[in-house]
């Protein structure tokens, strides 16, 4: 064992290199294999990761990161914050743990949000005075045993108490006046008790995330930092600690960690570039550890190593010890680039995944410490890539700059509201409480075994689409049977709502393999955005319009916004967002355009990333929203105020982006809501928002189908809320995870309680 933390990374992809995890879970689920089986691959999965970590070299492997669906709910049930609905249940440990995350057929799952400004979603503890913290689960002390019978010394992980308390909500129980946060002292008495049985399990260190430092924090949330750091470090009988803080500046909770006892801290200086400014004059940090975020976790590009050495240098003398580290969990990326077969292979070169990066680590830390040339060849073939990526006369497209230098505010502008409204009721003649759905019907194993048969050149065109066609005709007949008021064309052929507009758009590359986990068994291959964006020919058009030909009710077109086109891809970053959004938002304002003169009069432009985005500080807030709202007006304005425009927003904390929400100025905005019990409609309300809305009756997310008098009663809520002539009936989200029977039950019962409230308002 050592006393050094070392390089280090602060976490790892956990799904699988091919996914083995997220099909055994689905397996379990469907109940095609037992518990026995889920565990052994999981912990095949464990072994696998452990040795990689240790064989490339690292200083110290973390522990305790793999995880069967989320971390924060893992923590949760750690100390026993398990509400009793769920105990309530009588199911064994891990499949209580499993309606926590999914649900069941009589109890709804927890809520679901956003990881801080990632894509990856977390399951939302719920706290209240009630809750009773205890050990309730020694995961991590059986994480470190295991890896310790490989021979490999880990440094187990867990969610800090604070960034735990922080992200959790009060239970419903609980008085207006509590806050999770209230609970603090009674939570760290359990950690400590963990960090008492680590110790004596032979654990030296330990890691204690908090990137919930990482955004604006009251100066009594900060003290609450500093006297539970103070308690947890003067523990008698406890391993070392290692908090990082990550996704940004820690600002002031950076100096209050370090007066505390505790050994080590983590900044990232990726997304916290600015850290280093204020590392100097931290006193506290020159008898601990500092391990420096140098190689950035979130996205894919090749780190420039002497970029990162110079500012490592800088950092050396001002801690006792310097480890180089990742900016955050490399959980964000996928696993090995060397995956990828098809590739361009220029673009390949420009790239390091989850393995590679690992690599980057221990080669900064062998030069930061050994001296260049001790690394001399390693140094000049990653400087070599680099320059050959600055230099690459691809990355520039005079065409598209051309045309984003002729934009004018007009071109991001629409019509008066009112006479909007006017004209499209006239053209849509929908009724009270138009029932609708978000996008996607069930991609069953047909439609995804035509696709992959198509790509592998196993069937023609003519072939493949009339297969696409008979899915959509079968979606279309579907809605109508159910009555359904604004159909949609199921999207049958499309992989997933980024990807599909990636392939069909200059500037991007997809991989094979590059699957990130999103939450529990839900992965996502986010394309790669290396280079100018543009749309060269219609990409959704001939879909909607067969839809359209096949129905006399309205079809939707649809579209994935600009903004989370760029936040579900890797994006370039040798150029600011706000330049690339522009880009994009013209390669969708083109397809929007076509589509109304293809004779669609409703199109959608998804937009469930805008939140996700949001700079985690508040003074960064205005010049993001300035730009993310500009893109989806470029992208929607081009059309006539006959056309209606929809948005869709789900799994996020919409009040930081309330004002955002009404200056999108969609006609109708659809938000998850089911989960949050129509919260979110009190926020609309708080600041204004006079257009139509359609909030989630129901959580498509969770296995079970909702009952009718439990969607009527969300209906009822809702137009609390809203008056009837501006409310929309749809679910949370699209359905393409969901099967057709799930479907076809859910949506019925939607619609039978839709007819119930309209047969009250009449």
């Amino acid at each position: 064992m050592t006393s050094k933390i070392g390089s280090t990374v602060l976490g790892y992809p956990r799904i699988g290199p091919r996914r083995e995890l997220k099909r055994a879970l689905e397996s379990y689920w469907a109940g095609r294999i037992g518990q026995d089986q889920l565990r052994e691959t999981a912990a095949e999965l464990r072994a696998r990761t452990w040795r990689e970590l240790h064989d490339a070299g690292l200083g110290s492997v973390p522990s305790n990161t793999f995880s069967y669906y989320d971390q924060v709910l893992d923590t949760a049930v750690t100390f026993g914050a398990i509400p009793e609905r769920y105990r309530a249940l009588g199911l064994d440990p891990l499949d209580t743990y499993f309606a926590m995350a999914r649900g069941v057929e009589s109890t709804p799952p927890l809520e679901m949000t956003k990881w801080f400004d990632t894509n990856y979603h977390y399951l939302v503890p719920e706290i209240g005075p009630e809750t009773t913290f205890s050990l309730a689960d020694r995961t991590p002390v059986e994480r470190f045993r295991e890896a310790e019978r490989m021979g490999i010394t880990t440094r187990p992980v867990l969610v800090g108490p604070l960034t735990f308390l922080l992200l959790s909500k009060k239970t419903a129980e609980a008085p207006d006046s509590f806050t999770p946060l209230d609970r603090l002292d009674d939570l760290v008495r359990s950690y400590a008790e963990l960090l008492s049985e680590l110790h004596h399990a032979g654990v030296e260190w330990v890691q204690l995330d908090e990137p919930a430092f990482a955004a604006d924090r009251q100066s009594a949330e900060l003290e609450k930092l500093r006297g539970a750091y103070e308690r947890l470090g003067k523990l008698s009988a406890r391993p070392k600690l290692f908090v990082p803080t990550y996704f940004g500046d820690p600002g002031e909770s950076l100096e209050v960690l370090t007066s505390t006892p505790i050994e080590a801290v983590g900044v990232d200086l990726v997304a916290g570039a600015t850290t280093t400014n204020v590392l100097s004059g931290l006193t506290g940090l020159r008898n601990k550890t500092l391990v420096a975020g140098l190689v950035d976790g979130r996205n894919i590009w090749r780190t420039d190593l002497d970029h990162a050495l110079a500012t490592g240098a800088t950092l050396l003398g001002l801690a006792g010890e310097v480890a180089v580290g990742t900016s955050c969990s490399l959980l964000h990326v996928p696993y090995d680039v060397e995956f990828e077969q098809n590739i361009d292979p220029q673009v390949k070169s420009w790239l390091a995944f989850a393995k590679q990066k690992v690599e980057e680590v221990v080669l900064l830390d062998r030069a930061l410490h050994e001296g260049r040339e001790a690394v001399r060849e390693q140094l000049d073939n990653a400087r070599a890539a680099i320059e050959d990526r600055r230099n690459a006369s691809r990355l520039r497209d005079e065409k598209v700059r051309a045309r984003t230098g002729q934009l004018r505010p007009e071109h991001a502008r629409r019509g008066d509201r009112a006479k909007r409204r006017a004209d499209q009721r006239q053209a849509l003649g929908l009724p009270p409480l138009p029932l609708t759905t978000i996008g996607s019907f069930p991609q069953t194993s047909d439609v995804r075994k035509a696709r992959a048969q198509f790509n592998n050149g196993r069937i023609d065109r003519p072939t493949y689409e009339s297969r696409m066609v008979d899915e959509i005709r079968r979606v279309i007949e579907l809605q109508e049977e159910l009555g359904l008021d604004v159909l949609v064309h199921g999207e049958p052929e499309r992989n997933d709502m980024v990807q599909y507009f990636s392939e069909h758009m200059e500037g991007f590359v997809s991989t094979e393999n590059g699957w990130v986990q999103s939450y529990g068994s839900r992965c996502v291959r986010p394309p790669i955005l290396f280079g100018e964006v543009s749309r060269p020919d219609p990409i959704t058009v001939g879909w909607a319009k067969e839809a359209q030909g096949m129905t006399d009710k309205p079809v939707k077109g649809m579209l994935t916004g600009p903004v989370t086109i760029l936040a579900w891809s890797f994006v370039r970053d040798d150029q600011p967002l706000a330049e690339t959004a522009e880009q994009v938002a013209l390669a969708i304002r083109d397809e929007v355009v076509d589509l109304e003169s293809a004779g669609i009069r409703v199109v959608q432009v998804d937009e469930p990333a805008l939140r996700e985005l949001l700079p985690l500080r508040s003074e960064l807030h205005g010049q993001y929203l300035e730009w993310a709202v500009r893109s989806f007006r470029l992208a929607t304005s081009g059309v006539s105020d006959s056309t209606q425009i929809h948005t869709h927003l789900c799994y996020s904390e919409f009040g930081e982006v309330i004002n955002a929400i009404v200056d999108l100025d969609a006609d109708v905005t659809s938000l998850e809501a089911a989960r949050s019990r129509m919260e979110v409609l009190d926020d609309l309300n708080s600041v204004g928002f006079a257009n139509e809305v359609g909030p989630g009756v129901y959580d498509i997310h969770s296995p079970r189908v909702p009952e009718v008098g439990e969607i009527e009663k969300s209906l009822r809520a809702a137009l609390e809320a809203v008056p009837a002539d501006r409310l929309w009936v749809n679910p949370d989200c699209g359905l393409k995870t969901r099967g057709y029977e799930e479907v076809r039950t859910a949506l019925a019962n939607m619609r039978t309680a839709a007819v119930r409230v309209r047969d009250s308002l009449n």
